[in-house]
């Protein structure tokens, strides 16, 4: 008996992710599967080591983190901040389970699934959230506990590298409606947005402590 399996075959389009004839999930290259990856166990790595080092100030204040290397670079200092505990328990523990989420989406891709404009639109409110939630922990670190967390700095970085690969697919692809020539982009520049990003935190960082940093 003969099969429609033509018209579920992924066609590639050049210079953008691989869309279904039969209009089915699109799925991005392997490249933005493996940044899924590869961010998301940043991302655990960092909420881990920050989980293990704030149950040992639980137990000893007097306790120094390993990166905690001057008054400026002081881990010890934003662990034991309030803003360190946002909604009432560890911010690391909301991390220890999203970066884990992330991994897992990223691995299944790699392995051949695919996931539905639902679950995409899902992924990227996940990820839209975690962005802004570091977008306020970078400013209050910066501006209110005036010290930073080499590993939280990991964190932020690996937050925004994953919601723009999930926003720059979405668009791509047309989960999130988007006009023509924001697609266009979003194929040829997609790096740009991460780049812009974080080098606007690198620069609010290199100024705010500019004195420290060329003393």
């Amino acid at each position: 008996m003969a099969t429609n399996a033509v018209n579920t075959v992924d066609v590639p389009r050049q210079g953008a992710d691989r869309v279904r004839r039969d209009g089915g999930p699109a799925a991005p290259p392997r490249g933005p599967a493996w940044l899924l990856v590869l961010t998301g166990a940043a991302g655990l790595l960092a909420s881990w080591v920050i989980t293990l080092d704030k149950f040992l100030l639980l137990e000893d204040p007097s306790f120094k983190p390993a990166c905690s290397l001057n008054p400026v670079v002081s881990c010890g200092s934003v662990m034991q901040s309030e803003q360190a505990a946002a909604f009432g328990f560890p911010n690391p523990m909301l991390g220890l389970a999203g970066y884990a989420v992330v991994v897992c989406v990223g691995a299944g891709l790699l392995s051949g699934a695919r996931y539905r404009g639902w679950f995409w639109l899902g992924l990227n409110a996940g990820t839209a959230f975690g962005a802004a939630f570091c977008a306020w922990l970078m400013v209050q670190s910066l501006y209110e506990i005036n010290a930073l967390c080499l590993w939280c700095c990991l964190a932020w970085v690996a937050t925004l590298l994953m919601f723009w690969a999930v926003t720059a697919h979405n668009v791509r692809t047309g989960v999130l409606p988007a006009p023509a020539p924001l697609r266009t982009f979003f194929t040829e520049f997609g790096w740009a947005p991460p780049a812009l990003h974080i080098g606007v935190i690198g620069m609010l960082v290199l100024t705010r402590w500019w004195e420290f940093w060329t003393g």
